[in-house]
């Protein structure tokens, strides 16, 4: 079977306690290496990565590209614009194209939809580089992080902060599959996709919604928050005022566990959903949490291309 990566859910607990395993001791393993150098097993080489841009991206390019060649292999970039999709080739048609050109296709774009539909006709693996629906990649890279400077996943408490969006689902997703408790303080208007929330509950999973920030983030281990207005996101003012109180500020994060984690998936907006005392302060892990977006990746292609679990 192809193993597509649309969400945490298609690797499952198993893989995705190996894939974090791999990543931290394949992280280790290159400290002395030149970044562009690849790892001594070189696990991909010969193989090509398609990379499909609809969004903008910085951290979501760049890890990619470098986590294939760390692996041996090498990438194709492409955007909507420059290719055949953005003049009115189908997904389908496209998928099934690129699958005898390439070993596997990252999509990053706005309609969850586009990726289920390319996994449908692809014959190789897809994966979900970010959707309006998920995050998948940047919560494998958050739960390296967490592991990091936690020593541990299970157990431990989230919390968020602010709007209820594509990040957030996947860190429910993670919770249910994962074993960590979420809270989410979120704006009225704002919440998160029930879907989301009734399908981690069904596995188990703790998750709490409430309109105070100051309940998410008691005794949490870890606080998390995202920026308040997406790419191309109408009514920004209004937006706006509604997350104003949801700003993660030094008194909001005293009222986490004295050693609370900060997370941020970047771009922030500093002085609108978190302000720089926090996000560069001792509590902040936001750069480690950058930088595993591209060992967490590596991983991912590892399963995803059958080196792995």
């Amino acid at each position: 079977m192809i193993r597509h990566f649309l969400d945490l859910d298609d690797a499952g607990p198993a893989a995705i306690a190996a894939m974090l395993n791999d990543a931290a001791d394949r992280k280790a393993a290159r400290r002395h290496l030149p970044r562009g150098g690849a790892d001594p097993d070189a696990p991909l080489a010969g193989h090509t990565l398609a990379m499909i841009f609809e969004k903008n991206s910085t951290r979501t390019r760049v890890s990619f590209d470098m986590a294939m060649r760390q692996l041996g292999g090498t990438t194709i970039v492409m955007d909507a614009g420059s290719m055949q999709l953005g003049r009115g080739e189908s997904i389908a048609d496209t998928a099934r194209v690129l699958s005898r050109y390439v070993d596997a296709i990252m999509i990053r774009t706005d309609d969850h939809a586009k990726v289920v539909e390319m996994a449908q006709h692809a014959t190789v693996p897809i994966i979900n580089g970010l959707t309006d629906w998920s995050h998948p990649c940047q919560i494998m890279a958050d739960m390296l992080t967490v592991i990091e400077h936690r020593a541990k996943l299970v157990g431990t408490k989230w919390a968020w902060l602010g709007d209820g969006n594509n990040v957030l689902h996947s860190i429910i997703e993670a919770g249910s599959l994962m074993g960590f408790e979420v809270r989410a303080a979120c704006p009225e208007g704002y919440d998160p996709d029930m879907a989301a929330v009734g399908a981690a509950t069904q596995r188990g999973a703790t998750v709490t919604l409430t309109r105070d920030p100051a309940i998410a983030v008691a005794d949490a281990d870890v606080v998390v928050t995202d920026t308040w207005i997406s790419m191309g996101q109408l009514h920004a003012e209004e937006k706006l005022a509604a997350m104003a109180p949801y700003q993660v500020t030094t008194a909001l994060m005293a009222g986490a566990a004295p050693d609370a984690t900060f997370l941020h998936c970047l771009p922030a907006h500093r002085g609108e959903e978190v302000v720089d005392a926090v996000i560069d302060g001792p509590q902040s892990a936001i750069w480690d949490e950058a930088e595993n977006r591209l060992h967490a990746q590596k991983s991912v292609l590892l399963w995803a291309l059958g080196k792995l679990g």
